[in-house]
């Protein structure tokens, strides 16, 4: 806590101005996992250009940043960058699957927290 900041951006505007989906909200507060209210805005090259590192979900995620913003330095990397055993994290808005997606993210910041 103080040591970073963290953000969430949309990559389609789809969601922009909504906050989170209902069904991951309940999932966070079953896991007691914090959250602020949220009001989604896309991702630009100035947002982009000002964090230091940028995190995505799956490979979707991937070709939206390279239609959206220019990272000659490669500082987007998949979530799971630093975790070998997960491959992907899947979009529970199409499967369902909210507890397993947390419990993915959970693995993959701590992981990402160590390596930092």
């Amino acid at each position: 806590e103080g040591e970073f900041l963290c953000e969430s951006c949309a990559l389609s505007q789809e969601e922009i101005g909504n906050d989170i989906y209902p069904p991951m909200k309940r999932t966070l507060l079953a896991e007691g996992i914090p959250f602020e209210k949220h009001r989604a805005q896309q991702l630009s090259q100035a947002i982009f250009d000002s964090c230091d590192h940028l995190f995505y979900m799956d490979q979707n995620n991937a070709r939206w940043l390279e239609y959206l913003v220019h990272d000659p330095q490669g500082k987007a990397k998949p979530v799971f960058f630093y975790t070998p055993s997960i491959q992907e994290i899947e979009d529970p808005w199409y499967t369902g699957r909210y507890r397993k997606v947390v419990d993915q993210l959970r693995v993959c910041v701590n992981d990402i927290l160590d390596h930092l």
